[in-house]
């Protein structure tokens, strides 16, 4: 029971992890794409807040989860895919983190021009495009993740 309950929690958080990271990239990268500061503005709002409330917790769920499965399951860490699976997990973290900086940025910039009505700077473009191409590894790495979870491929 007690590892039936951890492995719900464990999909369930890697659910919640992958959807909300392709949710929010897909409604920034459409706000940005449209142009409209309100709608740039709210959406950005919206994604930094998405981080907080579903992603942050997921990033400490999932490992925790993912290593006590491991132990219940006797698995150990020498794996290949399971210290792949942490490599890439950290990896998408590494990615992650310097994006959450970018998106409270470009969420303070967004209302400060929408206040302001003024255009957003290049600043803020310049940012969006380091944010998108920061997702492409991250979202790949998590992919892959999700794969090695399924499929275990050198157990």
């Amino acid at each position: 029971m007690e590892y039936a309950l951890v492995k719900t929690i464990h999909i369930l958080s890697a659910f919640l992890l992958f959807g909300t990271g392709l949710g929010s990239a897909f409604y920034k990268y459409m706000a940005d794409r449209n142009g409209d500061l309100r709608n740039i503005a709210i959406t950005s709002r919206h994604v930094v807040l998405a981080d907080w409330l579903f992603t942050a917790p997921t990033v400490i769920i999932q490992p925790a989860t993912g290593l006590y499965l491991a132990h219940l399951a006797g698995y150990p860490l020498s794996q290949t895919w399971l210290w792949l699976s942490l490599l890439l997990f950290v990896i998408a973290g590494l990615c992650w983190l310097p994006v959450v900086w970018l998106q409270i940025r470009m969420r303070d910039m967004a209302c400060h021009a929408l206040a302001t009505d003024t255009p957003l700077p290049e600043r803020y473009h310049q940012m969006a495009r380091i944010w998108f191409w920061l997702g492409i590894p991250a979202f790949l790495a998590i992919t892959t993740v999700i794969f090695l979870m399924v499929f275990k491929p050198y157990a």
